[in-house]
């Protein structure tokens, strides 16, 4: 467990919704709510002020909704890491909120104690995907292209770390298990992006899965 419990703001048009994340996140010794907005500008604002560890978001509000907000968070270049908890499970929800920057997308009725393990998940750094979800963005990509014919570019050890990103590894775990520097995995990380033309280590992740690079 962490020395310093994980910061969570809760972003949610339902206030029965974020009472009830509320009361079951309070319990858990390593989980703080530090906040909690009802709309998608709300919560960039809020985002701001309490810099939060992780903000577990809707899709569809009203004024400002989710995917809005996380482009705006991506802006900023808020530090915070974002959880998708909805209902909506369409693909032309799934995949832009994941364009958009979100690290993991769940449903609302999710296992409490799975969303819990989600929040930890996804503060570790790791990339959280349903099976459903990640099929939606995998079929995206493969109607786009999506990097196909760039892997060639990558270096043996590129290709080692991409199958680590896809593994869920955060980039600690990946330095642990290659004995490199967190520093070095940034690095190759940034290379891997670049070279396959993509936003972030989430379609690398995807990318890796379609290619066949996992473990």
């Amino acid at each position: 467990m962490a020395d310093k419990p994980i910061r969570v703001l809760l972003v949610d048009d339902h206030q029965v919704v974020r009472r009830g994340l509320r009361t079951f996140l309070e319990v858990q010794d390593d989980i703080e709510v530090v906040g909690e907005a009802s709309d998608g500008a709300e919560g960039v604002a809020r985002a701001e002020e309490l810099q939060p560890d992780v903000v577990l978001m809707d899709v569809k509000m009203p004024g400002t909704d989710g995917i809005e907000a996380l482009k705006r968070l991506r802006e900023l270049a808020n530090p915070a890491r974002v959880l998708i908890v909805t209902s909506f499970t369409e693909q032309r929800t799934v995949v832009p909120a994941l364009r958009a920057g979100a690290c993991g997308y769940v449903y609302k009725d999710i296992d409490p104690d799975a969303l819990a393990g989600a929040i930890r998940s996804v503060h570790a750094g790791h990339v959280l995907l349903q099976p459903e979800v990640a099929g939606a963005l995998l079929a995206q990509d493969d109607s786009h292209g999506g990097g196909t014919g760039r892997g060639s570019t990558l270096t043996e050890r590129e290709r080692e770390v991409l199958g680590l990103i896809a593994d869920g590894r955060s980039n600690r775990e990946i330095a642990r298990a290659l004995v490199l520097s967190e520093k070095t995995v940034k690095t190759h990380v940034s290379n891997i992006l670049m070279k396959l033309d993509l936003a972030d280590r989430t379609q690398a992740a995807l990318w890796a899965v379609r290619h066949g690079l996992t473990g």
